[in-house]
C-alpha cells in the first residue's frame, strides 16, 4: 500500500501536486451530507464516494472525516432542528451514527472498498496512551487498504473535552496519521474576502495568516444542520499549514477537481513546521481548568530557554484540576505565556509552592521529584 509521502512534497507545493498525495485526510460537513430537514442525502453521500472510493482504488491513503451523525439522528427521533443540550444531541448522534455508517458501507461497498469506524474524544489525541492506541488502529486499517470513517465520539464527549467540531478533529487527525494534505469540504466553494452578495472575491491561495488579515470570514450553508462555518475551516486549515501539512478548503461538489489538482477552492501551503498533536490542541482548542501564576525567574525559563516548570517558581495556584489537565501558566501581572498539561493537581500544589523538587521528594516521596509540566507537554502562546 502506498505509504504518506511528506518527504518527497515539494516545500512550495500547491494544489496541483494534490494528484501526487499517497495519503490525503478529507472532512465532509453535515451541510453537505444531509437535507435540510435532517436525513441523510443519498445522492450527495453516493456522489462523494465515487470520488473517494476512485482515488482510493488508485492507490491512495483515504480517512474520511465525517459530520452527519447528530444530523442524521434528527428525523427518526422527531426533532425540527439541531438540539442544543448535550444530552439530546448525544442521544441524536447514538442514532444516527449507526444510520450514517451503513450508508458508507453501502456506497463504498459498490466500489469493493473496505469503511470502518473510527470514534474519537479529544482525550483520545492528547493522553499519551491512548493517542498511540488510535495511531496505531489507524496506521493498521490503512495498511490493509480500508478508508477510515471519522467522526467525533459525540455520544459519550463532554462540552469540557469536545473538539467542538471536526473541522479541527480534521486537521488534528491529519497529524495524528501523517497525512500528506488535509482537504476539507462543505457547501461553500472558496474562502472569500468578504460576502460574495457584497462583492468578496475569491481567495486562491494562503501563504499565512497575514494573507487573512482585516477579512470577514463567515458561515454560510444550511441553518440549524452543522456546527462549523468558513471561519472554522480556515483555523482548521491553519492550524494544518502551521505545522506541515498543506490543506484545501473547497465544496463537496468539487471534490473531483479538487484531488485532480484543478484550481479550485483556496490552498493553504505550508508555513511551519510539524508539532506533536497535544501541542496543537493544547494552543488550539484546549479548555484549561486553571492557571498556575509564576515567578519571573520561571517566566524566563519557561518562555525565554523552554525549561520544564518546577514547582519552585510557582507563587499562586487558581482553579480546580486534576493531575493531566491542561492550565495556563501566567506571569505576576496575568499575562498568559504558556498552556500545559499539569502533573499534580490543584489540591496537590499549594503545599509544593516555591519548594525544590529534592526537598519535596525527600519530604513527601519519590513521586513528588516530577517537574509540574514538562516542558514536552507545554506551548508558548
Amino acid at each position: 500500500m502506498a505509504m504518506a509521502s511528506e518527504a518527497l512534497r515539494p516545500a512550495e507545493a500547491g494544489r496541483e501536486w494534490l494528484p501526487e498525495a499517497q495519503r490525503i485526510v478529507v472532512k465532509v460537513g453535515s451541510s453537505s451530507l444531509t437535507t435540510i430537514r435532517g436525513g441523510i442525502s443519498e445522492k450527495a453521500l453516493a456522489a462523494l464516494v465515487d470520488t473517494l472510493a476512485e482515488r482510493a482504488n488508485a492507490g491512495t491513503e483515504i480517512v474520511l472525516v465525517s459530520s452527519g451523525a447528530i444530523a442524521a439522528g434528527l428525523a427518526p427521533l422527531g426533532l425540527a432542528r439541531r438540539p442544543r443540550d448535550l444530552a439530546t444531541q448525544q442521544a441524536a448522534a447514538s442514532v444516527g451514527q449507526g444510520l450514517l455508517m451503513a450508508r458508507y458501507t453501502q456506497a463504498f461497498g459498490a466500489h469493493g472498498v473496505t469503511v470502518s469506524q473510527v470514534l474519537l474524544t479529544a482525550e483520545d489525541l492528547v493522553r499519551r496512551t491512548q493517542y498511540a492506541n488510535a495511531h496505531r488502529a489507524l496506521e493498521r486499517l490503512l495498511n490493509l487498504g480500508v478508508v477510515p470513517v471519522v467522526n467525533e465520539n459525540d455520544t459519550v464527549a463532554t462540552h469540557e473535552i469536545r473538539f467542538g467540531d471536526n473541522d479541527r478533529l480534521a486537521a488534528l487527525v491529519a497529524h495524528l496519521v501523517h497525512a500528506d494534505a488535509l482537504v476539507l469540504l462543505s457547501d461553500v466553494d472558496s474562502v472569500y474576502t468578504g460576502p460574495p452578495s457584497e462583492g468578496g472575491v475569491r481567495i486562491e491561495h494562503v501563504r499565512g495568516p497575514e494573507d487573512l488579515a482585516g477579512m470577514r470570514i463567515g458561515t454560510a450553508g444550511k441553518a440549524g444542520v452543522g456546527t462549523g462555518g468558513m471561519a472554522t475551516k480556515v483555523e482548521a486549515a491553519g492550524i494544518a499549514a502551521g505545522s506541515g501539512i498543506p490543506a484545501l478548503v473547497t465544496s463537496t461538489a468539487a471534490a473531483r477537481r479538487a484531488l485532480a489538482g484543478e484550481d479550485v477552492g483556496t490552498w493553504f501551503s505550508v508555513n511551519g513546521r510539524r508539532k506533536p498533536v497535544r501541542l496543537l490542541w493544547l494552543a488550539h482548542l484546549a479548555a484549561t481548568r486553571g492557571t498556575l501564576v509564576l515567578d519571573d525567574g520561571a517566566v524566563r525559563a519557561v518562555r525565554d530557554r523552554h525549561r520544564s516548570l518546577l514547582p519552585a517558581g510557582i507563587t499562586e495556584v487558581r482553579g480546580e484540576f486534576e493531575a493531566g489537565d491542561p492550565v495556563e501558566l501566567a506571569d505576576a501581572a496575568g499575562t498568559v505565556i504558556a498552556r500545559g498539561l499539569v502533573n499534580f493537581s490543584a489540591e496537590e500544589l499549594p503545599a509544593m509552592l516555591g519548594r525544590s523538587t529534592r526537598e519535596l521528594g525527600a519530604e513527601l516521596g519519590r513521586e513528588y521529584e516530577r517537574v509540574v509540566v514538562h516542558v514536552d507537554d507545554l506551548v508558548l502562546v
